[in-house]
């Protein structure tokens, strides 16, 4: 299996495993009175279910792009300096001042 492939569904793989841990919590600690609806209707792992599944794509998401986002490019040695931009030389121009007869 390729290596970034296998990179996706390792954190991917965690990403469950933080979406388990959140799902958990929430029954655990009766968030909004979550584990009583559930366990007091006839669909209520239908609905763990899918909490479950929608806090995996969440999270697994997340840590994907965390992950891939903080990935360091080891192979340039420039350490992310950038070119100089274009800037011109700066060059006197002469203006002519008239003189006021006011005064």
């Amino acid at each position: 299996m390729p290596e970034h492939i296998r990179f996706i569904l390792r954190h991917a793989a965690i990403g469950a495993v933080i979406a388990f841990a959140f799902v958990a919590m929430l029954l655990g600690f009766n968030l909004a009175n979550l584990r009583h609806l559930v366990l007091n209707s006839a669909d209520g792992v239908l609905a763990v279910v899918m909490l479950y599944i929608f806090c995996t794509i969440t999270f697994g998401s997340a840590q994907i792009g965390y992950r891939i986002m903080t990935l360091s490019d080891d192979d340039k040695g420039d350490k992310g300096r950038r070119d100089r931009a274009f800037t011109p030389e700066m060059q006197p121009i002469p203006v002519r001042i008239r003189e006021d007869k006011r005064g």
